[in-house]
């Protein structure tokens, strides 16, 4: 492995970027495979001579990492002695395919993956990654611990991609997408709630692969309420949603829907408000949204009445919206020339 190179300033607290960008061409290529290691773990990595571009956002979800990685073709192998060698803790890595192509190899499967499918590969067994042509990816890389898996089960999985036009990928994939692209804005108890959701998921797909009945099993509700976390979050914006129309959504009773969330500890209302208080304090943090007002924030978030809206943020919160608005809205500025240390493995 090539000895440490500079690597850029944290974007954020919890938030680190590696790039090409400002790297000498000569440097670039060690810089690359550097960065990709550190970011993933050992592995023998195979980039371009010349590497023009490439990106890699790491940010901390806990003890997950959400990864989007920008960058020309390479290939990536993990081997037996490169397992061996390595003394980090066993992580698994669910990886969505935005742009490119890529063809993956492990536990006996060689799959090609298309834009828009995603697929599971296990760090502790051999894997080969081909990415032939630029590529974009998001990923989670979750330690074995968190994902709750054996290995027979997570060996079910992997290498076996997965498409919207599945019923678990139509769930997973845009569910994916979103906690990558908004972790590093992402509250960590909101954060912490969506991985679960995810790995919930995944949990129910080795049950489907080992052939068990998911539908009255933990993991079968747990895909309920994660579909049904999904369907509030892309409904926020209107004011007329309610437990009714919810139930109504996923063919339940309105009493069903109140007993799922009983085992969260909060009503369906209080969920679905608190929901609506972290968009709109998330919306008041932008410098982006400066010129909208607080009125006009709260109905984007489905709060009809101003006044209330004001109320209960206050209550939540400890301080009024404008008042939260004009702690954070002033973002520090980090001068473009800084460099830090590489930092240790982000996984």
């Amino acid at each position: 492995m090539s000895s440490p190179v500079p690597m850029p300033y944290p974007e954020s607290p919890g938030t680190v970027r590696f790039t090409t960008d400002g790297v000498p061409a000569t440097r670039r290529r060690a810089y690359w495979r550097e960065a990709l290691a550190m970011t993933f773990g050992s592995v023998d990595m195979a980039v371009p001579d010349e590497v023009r571009s490439g990106t890699i956002r790491v940010a901390a979800l806990g003890r997950v990492q959400a990864v989007t990685v920008e960058s020309d073709p390479q290939t990536a192998r993990r081997t037996r002695s490169l397992i061996a060698s390595s003394d980090n803790e066993d992580f698994v890595v669910v990886k969505l395919l935005s742009r490119g192509g890529a063809r993956v190899e492990q536990d006996s499967r060689d799959s090609a993956v298309h834009p828009g499918q995603l697929f599971v590969y296990d760090m502790a067994r051999p894997i080969r990654l081909s990415l032939p042509e630029p590529f974009l990816t998001r990923s989670l890389v979750l330690p074995r611990s968190v994902l709750g898996l054996g290995e027979s089960d997570v060996s079910r999985i992997t290498a076996s991609p997965l498409g919207s036009d599945t019923a678990l990928g139509g769930l997973l994939v845009p569910f994916l997408s979103r906690l990558v692209d908004t972790a590093e804005a992402c509250p960590e108890p909101v954060g912490e709630l969506i991985t679960r959701n995810v790995v919930d998921l995944l949990t129910v797909l080795a049950d489907e692969q080992r052939g068990a009945d998911t539908t009255d099993s933990p993991s079968g509700v747990r895909v309920l309420m994660t579909r049904i976390r999904a369907h509030i979050d892309a409904n926020l914006g209107d004011p007329d949603m309610s437990p009714a129309t919810i139930a109504r959504a996923h063919h339940i009773s309105v009493r069903y829907l109140h007993k799922l969330f009983e085992s969260e500890d909060i009503t369906v209302s209080r969920w679905i408000q608190r929901r609506r208080l972290e968009e709109c304090r998330r919306a008041l943090s932008r410098r982006s949204a400066a010129n909208v007002t607080v009125a006009g924030i709260a109905h984007r978030w489905g709060f009809s009445s101003p006044s209330h809206f004001s109320r209960v943020f206050r209550d939540v919160y400890g301080v009024t919206p404008a008042g939260w608005r004009a702690l954070n809205t002033s973002a520090r500025e980090v001068p473009a020339d800084r460099e830090e240390p590489l930092p240790q493995r982000a996984a």
